[in-house]
């Protein structure tokens, strides 16, 4: 018997996994409480961008293996599908550095009371250890006595910009369950990925849960590591690239998120750092996880430094023009959460700077948020009669940028490259004062 799918809740993770099961020939519903998402998701409309997406829902709307509908109670897909995955936001608590299980606590407790048939809901929304657990215990309480509902947990591991390679094509899959008839189920839903000989990890609920937040850590770790050696290169003299290089050679470092710059935003690490710390201090570890206070403070610190090379470069900010290139917290995406691009236009705009901000998908996002910045339309718009150019997401648009190409727009030969993408060497043959993160530079 071929298995139904239901995904529950159909932002950036729901709409993904939905389009993507789909893909992999399962019929699919994917559910949402607001119908004008789902309206424009049946459209093939995304309210971000992912590329590929669109064209893979579209494909599977137009092919009848995926719908969207609204089902308040659950009673439409409680009695069709046979597993449900539960894909809902669980952001960060308003005033608090938790994460608010609110909407993944509801779809959970909501689909246990509205399904009619033997099934499995499936987490794959990141949440604290011991939210499993906790949520299996309330669909065995809550679901009707006729029925067999179980739960497991099946974290995420997309990148942006590469989502749906991420979901077709992973590189491990994760699940946390204490029933092998389960697990079978699942093996069933990723069998063409199995079948690719993709590692497969069956663990309980505790480290299926931890699993990815020890991978958002982790990843923070190396970004936070090499841009605190960056500080201590600017200082003494020195290349942080050229270092990371070095040492990337080991491999039991590697090179990947060796990259000084800036530093990370988005909607996963900096919650998702948080949301540890706060989990382990309620179970009385308070000083197991305070690293990653530090590793905070080092990313935010890079931001500040940005602000200030601009400052020195400029002797001041007020009444300067500044061209900021980049407000999505990474390239191929539009999302500016936490985002360090957007964070310091916002802080130049706050010291007096007039601040003229490009992004090639993110300038709406980012407008919704600070609405009194300068967006345009284009790279030329935003450089022409700048004072500086801070470039601060390495879309390959501004990766590609020559000294000549800015030639006859700008006010003044000054550029701070936020992400160490661009040879400096060569801005500097070109008579360009040209900073980068993690170099040494006199009086700046």
């Amino acid at each position: 018997m071929t298995l139904n799918i239901s995904v529950i809740g159909t932002g950036y993770l729901g709409a993904t996994h939905a389009a993507c099961m789909a893909e992999l020939g399962f019929d699919v519903i994917g559910v949402d409480v607001d119908p004008e998402k789902i309206d424009s998701l049946s459209r093939g409309e995304l309210p971000f961008h992912e590329p590929g997406l669109p064209e893979l829902i579209r494909k599977h709307v137009d092919s009848g293996k995926l719908r969207f509908i609204t089902d308040p109670d659950y009673s439409t897909v409680g009695a069709w599908a046979d597993v449900h995955f539960v894909a809902v936001g669980t952001p960060q608590q308003p005033g608090g550095t938790g994460a608010d299980l609110t909407y993944v606590d509801a779809a959970t407790v909501g689909l246990a009371e509205g399904i009619t048939k033997d099934s499995l809901i499936v987490g794959k929304s990141t949440v604290p250890v011991g939210t499993a657990r906790r949520l299996a215990g309330l669909v065995e309480e809550k679901s009707r006595d006729a029925v067999n509902v179980s739960l497991s947990w099946n974290p995420e591991f997309l990148r942006e910009g590469f989502a749906v390679k991420d979901t077709l094509t992973p590189d491990r899959l994760v699940v946390g369950t204490d029933s092998d008839a389960d697990e079978a189920v699942l093996r069933e839903v990723y069998a063409e990925a199995l079948e690719r000989e993709t590692p497969w990890i069956s663990t309980d609920f505790e480290t299926a849960e931890l699993v990815k937040v020890a991978a958002n850590a982790f990843l923070a770790t190396k970004i936070s590591f090499i841009n605190a050696f960056s500080e201590v290169t600017e200082a003494v003299g020195g290349n942080i690239t050229t270092l990371a290089d070095a040492i990337g050679f080991d491999t039991r470092i590697g090179r990947k998120f060796l990259n000084a710059g800036v530093g990370f935003g988005g909607g996963c690490l900096p919650k998702d750092i948080r949301a540890l710390q706060t989990r382990v201090s309620e179970l009385g570890l308070d000083h197991t996880m305070t690293f990653l206070d530090e590793m905070d403070k080092i990313n935010l610190r890079r931001r500040e430094r940005v602000v200030t090379l601009s400052e020195n470069i400029l002797d001041e900010l007020a009444g300067k023009r500044i061209a900021v290139l980049g407000v999505t917290f990474k390239p191929l995406s539009d999302d500016v959460r936490d985002s360090p691009g957007l964070d310091v236009a916002n802080r130049l705009y706050t010291a007096g700077a007039e601040v003229s901000v490009y992004d090639p998908e993110g300038n709406a996002n980012a407008a919704k948020r600070f609405p009194r910045l300068e967006y345009v339309e284009s790279l030329a718009d935003a450089a022409k009669d700048a004072d500086l150019v801070v470039l601060t997401t390495e879309w390959n648009e501004f990766k590609e940028l020559t000294p000549a190409g800015l030639d006859g727009l700008v006010a003044q030969k000054r550029f701070v490259d936020a992400r160490n993408v661009l040879p400096a060497a060569d801005w500097e043959k070109a008579g360009w004062t040209f900073a980068q993160l993690g170099r040494f530079y006199d009086g700046l």
